[in-house]
């Protein structure tokens, strides 16, 4: 009996005890974050993700796109090739003199008609040269010439008996000088004839340069994205824009003109007309006095 107690005694003392047990199965068993070690933790991951977001978005990756610039007119022109530019600025000094042409050529017009006008309405009732130039006066018109004209070749064929032969030589003067009046009032006509006819050329000159270049710029940017291209395309495009610009107020100004200017040959030729009547009255009349003193 007392050796089964001893037995019994090494026994448990052999054995471990339970609280050495729960301490080795703790040490065995895996580590568990505890909840103050969590709650320090999550605001540190979101800052982390913020800041890698944030320097993702700061720092576009290598194919990524520039923003388009703007597409002003005047900013296009900034941006545009050097031949662009000059062309542009040749449309744009062409159209400056379109305009002085206009606002010059319609002083001009003003005041030769008006001129004129008043130079026939003072000689209507004029039964000679003389009388005629009396009532001009010293108004500078194309009327004055024509009268001047005639009486000299008057003059100078003093003791002509051919009538004919003298009204011939009259109207080949006045003739000289309606066609010098025709060269003098189509000064500047020329010019917009010549502006309106090839501006839009110049114009699609500078478009299909920027065009190419544009073309050009594609083909080194690999990339054929509307708002990479669009801005060359459009500053090429305003060349033509400038050439039409120039040009469809140079046509249209020089249509107006060529109505004026034939409404004002119109009263040129009747001041011609009305020089060539009165030297023939002064013809007759002078043959008519020659034949009442040979009566006589």
């Amino acid at each position: 009996m007392s050796r089964f107690v001893v037995k019994l005694l090494v026994v448990l003392a052999l054995l471990p005890a339970p609280s050495m047990l729960s301490a080795q199965q703790a040490a065995n068993a895996p580590s568990a974050p505890s909840t103050s070690s969590m709650t320090t933790a999550l605001p540190q991951a979101v800052e982390t993700a913020s800041e890698g977001s944030a320097e993702s978005s700061a720092k576009p990756s290598k194919g990524a796109l520039a923003m388009p610039r703007e597409l002003s007119p005047w900013s296009m022109f900034l941006s545009a090739d050097i031949l662009v530019k000059a062309v542009m600025v040749g449309l744009t000094l062409a159209s400056l003199a379109t305009w002085t042409v206009f606002i010059a050529k319609a002083i001009e017009f003003s005041v030769l008609r008006r001129r004129l006008r008043s130079a026939l309405a003072s000689i209507a009732d004029a039964r000679s040269l003389a009388d005629a130039q009396f009532a001009l006066g010293a108004k500078d018109s194309v009327l004055a010439f024509l009268l001047d004209a005639a009486m000299r070749e008057a003059r100078l064929s003093a003791g002509i008996s051919s009538d004919s032969g003298i009204r011939e030589r009259a109207a080949s003067s006045c003739a000289e000088i309606v066609r010098a009046e025709m060269r003098r009032i189509r000064t500047g006509m020329g010019l917009l004839a010549t502006i309106g006819a090839i501006s839009p050329f110049v114009g699609l000159f500078g478009t299909v340069w920027g065009i190419m270049n544009s073309f050009i710029g594609i083909s080194k940017s690999q990339t054929t994205n509307l708002a990479v291209v669009a801005p060359g395309i459009a500053e090429a495009l305003l060349a033509t824009a400038f050439g039409l610009a120039a040009a469809i107020p140079a046509v249209i100004i020089y249509n107006h003109f060529a109505r004026v200017s034939k409404g004002y040959l119109e009263l040129v030729s009747r001041s011609s007309g009305a020089a060539g009547r009165l030297l023939s009255r002064d013809l007759d009349r002078s043959h008519g006095a020659a034949v009442v003193r040979v009566a006589e």
